[in-house]
């Protein structure tokens, strides 16, 4: 089974680490993914899949590498990270992007998701999910990286700790039974994150 086994962020690190993320020299580590963060502030910029049946450098414009999987046990973070939940892709177009990954990494489209303006569609690729969400403002003829969502032990909590100039009040997920919460972009993480509670 193909998996993503690290996330290339284009970010300064000190803003993670005021969150609460573990980071040694430019690498951080959440359940079995590797975060690496380089220069610049451009966001989730790329992507490494783990066992992959087709060693492609982009899947519909998606900067893909080929990485072996993370070896050891995952720091425990105060954040109380406990997996990742889903990363989340923008296209203008489901079909094609949806294909595209299906073909490079050999895991199929499990279902879409009509929500109003925006259709969603959901592979698996090994312990995260991959959001595919098309949009009638994405007008790029290929897709993008836009951010992830975090399962956390204690939201609640977590959320009264950091404070709400940090994180948002926990509300309602769309998955029955579950709660999330948006970081504040004012905290300069360069990308959109969400914490929530476990599946």
């Amino acid at each position: 089974m193909t998996a993503i086994g690290e996330l290339v962020i284009s970010s300064p690190v000190e803003p993670w680490e005021r969150l609460g993320l573990l980071v040694h020299g430019d690498v951080a580590r959440v359940a079995g993914v590797r975060l690496r963060f380089v220069s610049g502030s451009d966001g989730l910029v790329g992507w490494g899949l783990v066992d992959a049946p087709s060693p492609v450098e982009l899947i519909d414009g998606l900067a893909t590498s080929h990485v072996d999987a993370p070896e050891g046990h995952a720091p425990e973070h105060p954040l109380r990270i406990v997996g990742f939940d889903h990363v989340v892709v923008m296209t203008s177009s489901l079909e094609r992007t949806c294909a595209a990954i299906h073909h490079a990494t050999g895991e199929e489209l499990r279902r879409i998701r009509e929500a109003g303006a925006i259709r969603q569609g959901f592979h698996r690729l090994g312990e995260t999910i991959v959001e595919v969400v098309e949009s009638a403002h994405v007008t790029a003829p290929h897709a993008s990286f836009f951010g992830f969502v975090w399962n956390v032990a204690e939201l609640h909590d977590l959320c009264e700790q950091l404070g709400p100039d940090v994180i948002s009040v926990p509300k309602p997920a769309v998955q029955t039974g579950r709660y999330i919460a948006t970081v504040r972009a004012s905290l300069g993480l360069g990308l959109p994150l969400a914490l929530m509670t476990p599946r």
